[in-house]
């Protein structure tokens, strides 16, 4: 792997995006090589290779189609001209943008202790780490996403008028991801125990984050509770643009967008202030 070897980063102006930026910036090529190396170790070794990226998600949206529209016979609620997939296709797209967010916070916490020679023995920018995890896991959607894109234009025969949007809907998701991909690196090197709570509580947001049922079905007293997570009206945008040709609520996207920032900010500072300390903890 080819520029793996960096300056020391300093810490200070941590927390200015313009120094994050360019921080990151300078080593975009290291860390796609990085994403580049984690998708192919993924496959390697399997007959099929990469080809299970796609049969996966497949799969999984013939489940998810059977299931809810055969057997629970579910609707979602958005228009009366829905088809009996509909609420399959809806569900997969939440999962398909979740499962971003999860893969970026369950890999965090060992990202920095399952690299100890990164660590020790060579000079390296390891605030790449987490940022090749986002790469990573936007990467491994997209055959989901193409699956759901061509399942959606067979069943409706047009696409989403609104679908130039859906990268903007995807930024507080990725801001999001990586902030809190930060901190758990971090976290992870001075408390081992912490990817146990991670996972507990990955599986809690899974049926929280309004993916397997529209917000509008719920109380408005438990839909003003629901709401302060921001995966679901991230969630609720990325099918909006995605599927629904409607236009996002933008004041979601306003709220979420800032509320991601200044998590990815004081992720990264956290990072970089506490990074100094990890070769002696490892």
């Amino acid at each position: 792997m080819t520029g793996i070897v960096s300056s020391h980063p300093h810490t200070a102006g941590a927390l200015s995006p313009v120094v994050m930026v360019r921080a990151l910036w300078a080593h975009g090529l290291l860390i796609r090589q990085i994403g580049r190396r984690d998708v192919i170790s993924r496959y390697k070794g399997s007959y099929l290779g990469i080809v299970w990226s796609l049969i996966t998600p497949l799969v999984m949206l013939v489940v998810y189609a059977f299931v809810f529209s055969v057997i629970f016979q579910a609707r979602w609620g958005t228009g009366d001209g829905q088809s009996q997939v509909d609420f399959a296709l809806t569900l997969f797209c939440g999962l398909l943008a979740f499962n971003v967010f999860a893969e970026v916070i369950s890999r965090a916490p060992t990202l920095i202790v399952g690299n100890p020679t990164y660590v020790k023995k060579v000079v390296f920018p390891l605030e790449t780490l987490p940022v090749a995890a986002v790469f990573t896991a936007l990467v491994n959607s997209v055959a989901g996403l193409g699956v759901l894109i061509l399942a959606w234009v067979v069943v409706h025969h047009s696409i989403s008028t609104t679908i130039w949007l859906f990268p903007l809907m995807l930024l507080p998701l990725c801001a999001l991801s990586l902030g809190l991909g930060w901190f758990l690196a971090s976290l992870g090197v001075f408390i081992r125990d912490i990817a146990h709570p991670v996972t507990v509580l990955v599986q809690i947001l899974l049926f929280m984050s309004g993916i397997f049922f529209p917000l509008g079905v719920l109380p408005s007293v438990y839909q003003k509770i629901l709401i302060v997570n921001p995966l679901v009206t991230i969630i609720e945008n990325i099918r909006r643009t995605l599927l629904w040709s409607q236009m996002p609520v933008w004041r979601w996207w306003f709220l979420a967008m800032v509320g991601s920032l200044v998590v990815l900010q004081l992720g990264y500072y956290w990072f970089m202030r506490s990074r100094k300390a990890f070769a002696d903890v490892l």
